[in-house]
C-alpha cells in the first residue's frame, strides 16, 4: 500500500504537463541562444530579448492587472471614505496605511518563501513539493493571523500612544475593527497567489481579481451611502471582497488541470517541518515588513506635525497613488522572482541573469513614464479623493517628491523580486535595516522636525534611504555569480525535499 501510494505521488515527475513542457522548452531555448557560439553578441541579445520578454509580460501583464486591482478595493474603500468627510479621510488613511498595511507587509513577507521553494522546485520539476509549500505557509499564517487580530482589537490605544489625535485614533479604530476578517484572507491568498504564480499561472487570478472589483465597488456604494454604514461598512465590504478572491482563486486549483499535479489534496506534511519553513518564513517578512513599514512610518510621523488633518489627506493621497504606481512594480517583482527562481532550478545561470537585466529595464522605463505624468496631473490629483482646496494644494506641493519616488520604485522592488527569487532574504533585511531605519528614518525626522519642512522634510529623508538601499541592490545583484546559485538552489530543494507522506481525503 505504500509502496502504491509513493508512486502515484511520484506520477507528475514522470508525466509533466503540456504547458509545463512548453513553458520548459522556451526556457531551454533561451539558455540555448545565450550559450550559441555561432551567433554574434547582437544577434545573441536580439533574439534573447525577444524570448525573455514574451516570457515576461507573460508574467507581468495578468501580475500587474492582480496587484492593481487588489490594491484598487483599497483605493476605493478609502475614496469611498474620504468623501465623508475629512476626518473619515483621515482615519480610513491612518487605519489603512498605519495599521493594515502593517499587516499586508507581514502577511506578504512571510508568503514570499513560498515563492522561493516553489518557484525553484517548479524549475526543478518537483511538482509534487508545491503543495505541501502552500500549506505549511497557510498555517503559518494563519497562526499569525490570530496574533494580528489582538493588534487590530486594541487599535485605538495604540495609536494614542504614537501620539495620534484621539478623535483620529477613535475613527481609525471603527475602520480597522472591519477588517479583521481580511487578516485571515491574507493568510490563504498570499500562499494560493505564490503557489499559481510559481508555474506561471496568473490569468485567472486577474479575472477574478477583475469581477471582484466590480462587485466590491457596487456593494461598497450600498453599504456607505445608502445603508448608512460608514466606515465600519467600508472595511467590512473591502474584508469580504478579500475573502471572495480567495475562494474563487482555491476552486479554481481545486478544478483546473493546470493544477493537478501540483495539488495533490491535504496532506499532514503541511503540520511537519514547521519549525524550518518558519526561519524561513520569518526571514521573508522581516525583509518586507522592514519596506511596507517604512512608508507607513512616513505616514505616523506625519500625524505629529503641527497640522496633523492637513499632513495625513495629503501624504495620504500621495501615498495611495504612490501605493497604485507601485503595483506595477509589484507585477514586475513577482515576474522577476518567478523567471529568476524557476530557471535557478532548472540550472541556466545566463538566463537568469538575463531575465534580471530586461524585467529592470521594463520596470524602469514604465516607472519614468508615470512619474511623468504624475507631475502633469499634480495640480489636480487630489480631487479624486477629496474635494479640499488647501489639500489640493498640499498635494501638488509634495508631487516632485512623489514623481521621485515612483522613478526609485521601478528599480528596487524589481530587486527585490530577484532576491526572493534566489533566496536572499535575510541578507536585504539587513540592507533594508540599515538603509531604512538607520539613515531614512532618522533623516527624514530631522528634515521634518528639526528644520520646520514638515511633510517635505520626512519625505525627502526617507526618499535618501530608499536611494540608498537601490544602489546595494544593483552593486549586489550585478557581481552576482550565477553559476553558484544554480547550486545552492539545488541545495536547498534537496534540503526541503522530504519523504513522501499519506494524503489525507
Amino acid at each position: 500500500m505504500a509502496s502504491l501510494q509513493e508512486d502515484t505521488v511520484r506520477q507528475p515527475l514522470l508525466h509533466p504537463q503540456t504547458s509545463d513542457i512548453k513553458s520548459e522548452t522556451t526556457s531551454s531555448e533561451l539558455e540555448d541562444v545565450l550559450s550559441d557560439p555561432n551567433l554574434s553578441l547582437f544577434q545573441r541579445l536580439g533574439r534573447a530579448t525577444w524570448i525573455e520578454s514574451k516570457l515576461l509580460f507573460h508574467l507581468a501583464a495578468p501580475a500587474v492587472i492582480v496587484y492593481m486591482i487588489n490594491y484598487l478595493m483599497s483605493m476605493s474603500t478609502q475614496i469611498f471614505s474620504g468623501h465623508l468627510g475629512n476626518l473619515e479621510l483621515a482615519a480610513a488613511s491612518l487605519g489603512n496605511t498605519g495599521i493594515q498595511v502593517f499587516a499586508y507587509g507581514l502577511m506578504l513577507g512571510m508568503g514570499s518563501a513560498v515563492e522561493t521553494l516553489c518557484g525553484q522546485a517548479f524549475g526543478a520539476h518537483k511538482y509534487d513539493m508545491l503543495g505541501i509549500y502552500l500549506q505549511r505557509s497557510a498555517v503559518l499564517l494563519t497562526l499569525t493571523g490570530i496574533l494580528l487580530t489582538v493588534l487590530y482589537i486594541f487599535s485605538k490605544p495604540i495609536l494614542i500612544l504614537l501620539g495620534e489625535s484621539v478623535e483620529i485614533a477613535s475613527a481609525a479604530a471603527v475602520f480597522v475593527y472591519g477588517l479583521i476578517p481580511q487578516i485571515f484572507a491574507y493568510a490563504l491568498n498570499f500562499p494560493i497567489q505564490k503557489f499559481l504564480q510559481a508555474q506561471s499561472i496568473v490569468a485567472p487570478s486577474a479575472y477574478i481579481s477583475t469581477a471582484t472589483l466590480v462587485i466590491h465597488l457596487v456593494i461598497s456604494w450600498v453599504a456607505v451611502y445608502k445603508i448608512g454604514l460608514g466606515l465600519f461598512g467600508a472595511s467590512l465590504v473591502l474584508s469580504l471582497s478579500w475573502w471572495v478572491v480567495v475562494v474563487a482563486q482555491f476552486v479554481y486549483i481545486v478544478k483546473s488541470d493546470k493544477c493537478k499535479y501540483t495539488w495533490n489534496g491535504f496532506s499532514v506534511q503541511a503540520f511537519t517541518g514547521l519549525p524550518g519553513f518558519f526561519k524561513l518564513s520569518a526571514a521573508s517578512a522581516v525583509m518586507l515588513c522592514l519596506e511596507t513599514w517604512y512608508f507607513q512610518i512616513l505616514v505616523l510621523l506625519a500625524g505629529l506635525l503641527e497640522n496633523p488633518e492637513l499632513a495625513l489627506d495629503s501624504l495620504s493621497i500621495c501615498m495611495t497613488v504612490s501605493g497604485w504606481v507601485f503595483m506595477i512594480s509589484v507585477g514586475f517583482n513577482a515576474a522577476a522572482s518567478v523567471r529568476v527562481g524557476n530557471e535557478l532550478g532548472a540550472g541556466h545561470p545566463k538566463s537568469a541573469a538575463f531575465s534580471v537585466v530586461i524585467v529592470t529595464m521594463f520596470s524602469f522605463i514604465i516607472s519614468v513614464a508615470a512619474a511623468i505624468i504624475i507631475m502633469f496631473l499634480r495640480h489636480v490629483l487630489s480631487y479624486g479623493f477629496t474635494e479640499g482646496e488647501v489639500v489640493a494644494e498640499a498635494v501638488s506641493d509634495l508631487c516632485p517628491l512623489l514623481a521621485l519616488t515612483l522613478i526609485l520604485n521601478g528599480i528596487q522592488p524589481v530587486l527585490s523580486g530577484v532576491a526572493v527569487g534566489c533566496g536572499w532574504q535575510t541578507f536585504v533585511a539587513y540592507v533594508n535595516v540599515a538603509c531604512y531605519y538607520v539613515v531614512g528614518i532618522p533623516l527624514g525626522s530631522v528634515l521634518g522636525f528639526y528644520f520646520n519642512l514638515g511633510a517635505k522634510g520626512i519625505w525627502s529623508g526617507m526618499i535618501g534611504g530608499t536611494a540608498i538601499q537601490t544602489l546595494i541592490l544593483v552593486w549586489v545583484t550585478f557581481r552576482t555569480d550565477w553559476e553558484k546559485e544554480v547550486v545552492e538552489a539545488k541545495n536547498r530543494l534537496d534540503a526541503w525535499e522530504d519523504k513522501k507522506e499519506p494524503l489525507l481525503n
